[in-house]
């Protein structure tokens, strides 16, 4: 009784393996129809982007700096990126697409914000920002009345021109 059971069930396995070796590439064939469900669209090439943040008075790097990117097709703007800089200064975006235009921002506590719109036409970019410290607002209004209730802004000096060294 046993050899009649396991001769069955051996000539199922060799039935059922030679079926699988039969339709398997069946299966597979129709797996690799390149159909899939919506229009694909590949995506345009993008350019890789470095920016490097650096202290304009001894060039030393800014850590933790918000480097915004915000690029625009044609007219309309497709949104804001952001990225902030690491140890050395350094911010990297590789998704932004060659041949728009991208107004960069860069903000970071203590210095004045940076902002520049370029056009990206070239697959690799390397830009170096120096930010400088904030300087005093210049008036043109004289000290006339620097009370609390006179409307006279408080007389300032305007900025004096540093060489670079």
């Amino acid at each position: 009784m046993k050899a009649m059971l396991h001769r069955s069930h051996s000539r199922l396995c060799v039935l059922l393996t030679g079926a699988s070796l039969l339709l398997g590439p069946l299966a597979l064939a129709a797996q690799s129809d390149h159909y899939r469900g919506r229009k694909y669209k590949t995506p345009p090439p993008s350019a890789n982007i470095r920016v490097t943040v650096l202290k304009d008075y001894n060039g030393k790097p800014i850590l933790g700096a918000h480097v915004i990117f915000h690029p625009t097709e044609g007219d309309h703007d497709t949104g804001a990126l952001e990225v902030k800089t690491n140890d050395d200064g350094v911010a990297k975006i590789d998704v932004i697409p060659i041949g728009d235009t991208v107004t960069l921002q860069v903000i970071a506590n203590g210095y004045q914000t940076y902002g520049h719109s370029f056009k990206i036409d070239k697959p690799a970019l390397s830009m170096e920002i120096r930010l400088k410290r904030p300087v005093g607002q210049y008036s043109v209004y004289s000290n006339s009345g620097s009370g609390p209730n006179s409307g006279g802004a408080p007389k300032t000096s305007p900025p004096s021109a540093q060489p670079k060294e």
